[in-house]
This record gives C-alpha cells, structure tokens and sequence, in this order.
C-alpha cells in the first residue's frame, strides 16, 4: 500500500449493458447442468474479456521502471493476470490476496476458468505459494460482488493496470419498476468497469479505447461467446445481440404467431440439432430453429407471451418456451414423430416431452450405478477370464444396461405382461445377465465348455 503511493494513477470509467452476458451464461450453465457439472461465473466471462482485450491491445500491458538510472515503459512478454481474492479470518478482519494466472493470454476459456478455480482453491486452502505472487502484470478486482456500483483501487508498483467490475443491477432510475416493465422497455442490468493505470506509461485515450474493446466483446465481438461455447464443448449457438424490435401493438400479436411457429419448426426440425454424436463436436444450427429467423431477439426472452397450451400453461416467459424446446428436442436424444397422421399420437408425444428437465431422484441414481457398476464388472471379468474368447463385449455401451432396466420397470408398472428383446450380438451377454436374470454360473460354464446334463445341448450318453 505504502509503495502504490508513488503511482500516479488515473481511472477510466464505461458502463456496459450486461443483458447479453447473463443471457449466455444461463445458457453455459445450464448446459454444464446436465454434463460435466461446474458453474461459470459473471467474473470468469469478465476476466476472459479483459485478458482477450489486452492480448489485442499490448499498451495496456506495460508497467514503469527506471533502467540504468533512465524512466523507460517495460513491455512484459506475456498477460501475468491478477485476481483480486478476499479472505475473511474467523476474527471478522479481511486479507486481500493478487495471485495472477501465468501466461493468461495463451489459455483457451477452458482452460482460463479450471485455472482460475484452482487459484480460488489454493487460497482458500492456504495452499499458494511466493511464485503464485510474483510478476502479476495486470489485475482484475470485483468489488461489485458486495455491491459496490464504482471503484477505484489502488495500483500496486509494478503493475500496468487493475481493472475493477462494479455491481450487475438495473439503473437506479428503474430498480422500482415491476419485472414486466422493465421487461417490455428492453432495460438491461448495467455492469461499470474502471480502468487505473499509471499514467507515466499509460493515456486515457488509451485506457478509453481498451475499455471499448472490452465492452465490444462483451457484447459478442471478434465471436467472443462463440469461442467460450467451442471451449466448453456447447453444442449449440450463443444469444446473439439485438436491437428490440418492438413496435406497435399489431405487430406484438404477430409476435405470437411468430413464437407459435417458432415451436412447431422445433417439434418438425429439433431432431437436427439434437447432440447425438459423442466423437465430434459440432456447434449445431439450423435457421428454422433461429430465433432471429422470426424477428424475435433477446430482449423477448424476459416477455411473457401467450402459447395455445404448450407447456401446460396459459402464458410463458420466452426463456422458459426455449428452455423445454430444447430440453425436448435438441439434447442427446433425436426425436422426430411430425410425421404421424393421428393427431391424438402427436398429442401424447408432446405431452410426454415438452416439459422441463427434472433431475432423478436420489434412489433413481443409486439404481442407476448400481447397474452400471453391474455392467462394468461383468465385461471386466471376462476380458480378464476369458481372454481371446468371444464374448460379445458390450464395453464403451454400459448405459444400454440401465437404460433397459428404466425400460423393463415401467413396462412393469404399466401392466405389461411380457416383453421381447431383439438385440445384436454385442453386449448380449451382458443383457442376459443383468437384464434378463441368466446367472453368471451358467455364463462361466459354457465359456469353460461344460453344458448343463438337463439342457438340449448336453452331450449323448
């Protein structure tokens, strides 16, 4: 604190909309939901941001020294990135800590964000070490996380520049307006970041333009979203941002017809952008899923809009009628079923699909790996048993056994009475055993060659 005193500091300050960013990070989250688990914060899309801003904009990126007795602008090689990390002590006083991410600009957002959480990690677990410390180029600080709207941090000697990131909420001229008002004037909450730099090597006009080039990519720049979607390994297009288009009330009505269309191509074309290819990934896209296709944009997302009954409710967010589209159609199943002439068959698909995802309850899981477990076992003791044997493997397939199971347990809850399996050869062992009920003796005996005297194929005496 003492040697920050001799940096002369100036601050740059811009206001960014953040509909945008919260609309695409609903959309990664939810994804990651249902997949590989984790959550993507505001301040990992933020700090990403900052970091492609500065890899674009290297003026930003020096500090001042004095070399050989001369002042002189040092230019570092690469984006030393410091987070600003709070840590309240049981004695209720607060220690700040700056680790920084090393080379932070050569990092994909995958790779920026389990860095990033490790660093969180190893503070909160008093597991930094002096290296984690040193060489930090440039800061990010999110005093905003406490609801401060504007900060000016001190600027550590050394450094080029700490950016700070103010409080995400509605202006406050509008934060007593009701949901739906702010909704249908297109307010967006307002993220502020500061830019203070030394002035000795750094110019606003600089700082300005750096601060801009951060506002562009938060707003969907240079494929900013696009990038952290591939990153991720999300399947789909990101929000896109959009003027509102809204108009008169004429033209609202045709909104509707609009979003009831919209609907439909999902029922007809969903199927085409379901993920339902493990070895590749594909950002899918078609344009008839397109909600720019329809002259919808994503101020429209937080418009309650009538929907002729899908969903099971009168009005719906246009969030919430995107969310069950693709819920239903465009995960890792394929549905397609348009195609059925009878209208009350068409009626029970979509009544059976077109709901919110509902996670399995906690003894559903447990079954769940129990058969997967089953499953794994078993193909695990043949291939170590039996080696050379054909065993019609079903390795890599596990989730066929559960999958089953699910199937064969409702079938039983219906009533059903019996019930056929045609399978391939491949995991028939496994099906048998697990699904069917053959034992495993039975299994073991006729790969060691012995038949059971009471069956067909006992040998003749």
């Amino acid at each position: 604190m003492v040697t920050s005193l001799e940096v002369p500091t100036a601050t740059s300050v811009r206001a960014i909309p953040a509909k945008l960013l919260i609309d695409n990070r609903v959309v990664i989250n939810s994804n990651l939901a249902r997949a590989r688990g984790g959550k993507v914060s505001f301040t990992h899309l933020i700090g990403y941001a900052v970091i492609r801003a500065l890899s674009q904009f290297p003026s930003m990126n020096v500090y001042y020294d004095e070399v050989d007795g001369k002042p002189s602008a040092v230019q570092p090689a690469h984006v030393n990135f410091g987070i600003a990390i709070d840590m309240p002590k049981p004695d209720g006083t607060r220690l700040l800590m700056v680790p920084n991410i090393k080379k932070a600009e050569t990092l994909n957002f995958a790779e920026f964000w389990h860095t990033y959480e490790d660093l969180i990690k190893r503070a909160r677990n008093g597991k930094l070490t002096a290296e984690d410390h040193q060489g930090t180029t440039v800061s990010l600080t999110n005093p905003g996380g406490i609801g401060t709207v504007h900060s000016v941090p001190r600027l550590s000697k050394g450094q080029a520049a700490i950016i700070g990131v103010g409080a995400l909420d509605y202006p406050a001229e509008f934060q007593g307006a009701s949901e739906k008002i702010i909704a249908q004037n297109a307010i967006s909450k307002v993220l502020t970041l500061t830019s203070t730099y030394d002035h000795r090597v750094i110019q606003g006009a600089g700082s300005g333009e750096f601060l801009k080039l951060v506002h562009q990519l938060l707003l969907g720049a240079q494929n900013f979203y696009d990038e952290i979607f591939e990153a991720l390994r999300i399947p789909y297009e990101p929000v896109r941002w959009s003027a509102d288009k809204q108009v008169d009330p004429a033209d609202e009505i045709n909104k509707v017809a609009r979003i009831q269309q919209l609907i439909h191509s999902y029922r007809v074309r969903g199927h085409l952008m379901a993920d339902t290819d493990p070895l590749e990934y594909v950002q899918r896209k078609h344009p008839d899923l397109d909600v720019l296709t329809y002259g919808l944009t994503l101020w429209d997302l937080d418009r309650e809009w009538p929907t002729g009954g899908f969903g099971g409710k009168p009005q719906l967010k246009f969030r919430d009628i995107l969310g069950v589209l693709r819920d239903a159609y465009c995960r890792t199943t394929g549905i397609e079923y348009m195609h059925i002439q009878e209208p009350a068959e068409r009626k029970w698909f979509q009544d059976q699909l077109e709901h919110p995802y509902s996670k399995p309850s906690r003894e559903e899981q447990l079954r769940i790996v129990s058969k997967l477990n089953a499953a794994e076992a078993f193909e695990t003791f043949l291939q170590t048993k039996f080696v050379g044997q054909k065993r019609f493997s079903l390795e890599g397939g596990e989730s066929l056994i559960p999958l089953l199971d699910a199937i064969m347990s409702d079938a039983a809850d219906d009533g059903l009475d019996e019930v056929a399996i045609g399978m391939a050869h491949r995991g028939r062992l496994n099906v048998l055993t697990n699904i069917a009920g053959k034992t495993y003796a039975q299994v073991f005996r006729e790969f060691e060659g012995t038949q059971d005297p009471r069956s067909v194929q006992a040998p003749v005496t």
